[in-house]
């Protein structure tokens, strides 16, 4: 089989699976991207994602994870909402979670059918490792140099087709495969996301401060939530759509159809009062199959806790004040910060 008729057939296959985007670099692509990733390191603009800083000589390029890899396919699945992911926002009952998280977990869900197309690449006598983002990959411009889309000034990916809303997975193989063209950059002038971030976690377009950033707060941070965050985070019990959400290339994505990804009716606009009486064992049975469950039962209340203190609900007042006594003294802290605020 021809490099072109195997990039043909392999295309084919992923549309099957239900990959809505589909392109192929060399593995020598996004050449700034490594450097790019040291300043942010350098910078400490990745709080606490140790991890990301281990990693760097890995993540930098995608040989410098695999030697071997002469062709990256990447690949989107669209996830965009049907409604409006602002619409909860401010609902003192309610806490609001990222429209990403509100289905299955797409980690399993893209991972199981990047197995399914490798399995076919395989087949055809070339290596390959799959990736879906908890590996020390360089999604984002990786994906803009397979002509996926570009990565906008909030730093996420944007596509002409789907707006904000793909979730990536890549393909590290040793076949030599036709490339696409690199995606040009199509933001202009526009600073909408800029503008929509509650907590200015952009300092100039194109760069994010991961430790002002609502999703990295709520998720990837373990420990307190700094006080100067805790009013903008709102009702945001975990990550924020904010900027994704105000993007003007979200007009042209059609609602996903994938149904993985479709929100579950109790994650939709869950009530604040439901999530703070959750234990360990009701929080696993809650979110079973959701991203959520990634982060346990005590950042998760934390959240809720601080979406409570902004409510101002003096109802949630009894819970709350038993949560300050909880063994978590990361949720005591917020519960306690939480009972304050709605009395005062």
């Amino acid at each position: 089989m021809t490099p072109a008729a195997l990039r043909t057939a392999l295309e084919a296959r992923a549309h099957a699976l239900g990959f809505a985007a589909f392109g192929v670099a060399p593995a020598t692509a996004a050449p700034l991207a490594g450097a790019r990733l040291r300043q942010w390191l350098s910078e400490g603009r990745h709080g606490d994602m140790i991890w990301m800083a281990d990693t760097a000589d890995r993540r930098a390029s995608p040989q410098g994870l695999w030697p071997e890899v002469r062709s990256v396919v990447m690949l989107g699945t669209s996830y965009a909402p049907a409604l409006d992911p602002l619409r909860h926002a401010g609902n003192p009952d309610t806490g609001v979670i990222s429209v990403y998280a509100q289905g299955k977990d797409y980690h399993d869900t893209i991972k199981g059918r990047l197995k399914q197309l490798g399995n076919w690449l395989g087949s055809t006598g070339n290596d390959l490792k799959v990736f879906v983002d908890t590996a020390p990959v360089m999604e984002k411009p990786l994906a803009e140099a397979a002509g996926l889309g570009w990565q906008g000034k909030h730093t996420n990916l944007v596509s002409r087709a789907h707006g904000s809303w793909l979730f990536l997975g890549s393909i590290y193989t040793t076949a030599e495969l036709p490339y696409d063209a690199v995606h040009r950059d199509l933001c202009g002038s526009c600073d909408r996301c800029q503008r929509a971030c509650p907590t200015d976690a952009f300092p100039a377009p194109y760069r994010l401060d991961a430790r002002r950033c609502i999703s990295y707060l709520t998720i990837e941070h373990k420990g307190p939530i700094p006080v100067e965050f805790r009013a903008a985070i709102g009702n945001r019990i975990y990550g924020c759509d904010d900027c994704l959400a105000v993007c003007p290339w979200n007009r042209f994505a059609q609602a996903s159809a994938d149904l993985a990804f479709a929100a579950r009716p109790d994650l939709a606009a869950p009530s604040l009062a439901e999530l703070l009486a959750l234990d360990d064992t009701g929080f696993r049975a809650r979110f079973a199959g959701s991203p959520v469950k990634r982060i346990g039962r005590g950042r998760f209340v934390r959240n809720v806790c601080i979406a409570a203190g902004n409510s101002g609900d003096a109802a949630l007042l009894p819970v709350l004040v038993g949560l300050a006594e909880d063994g978590d003294a990361v949720v005591a802290e917020a519960a306690a910060w939480a009972t304050t605020q709605i009395r005062a």
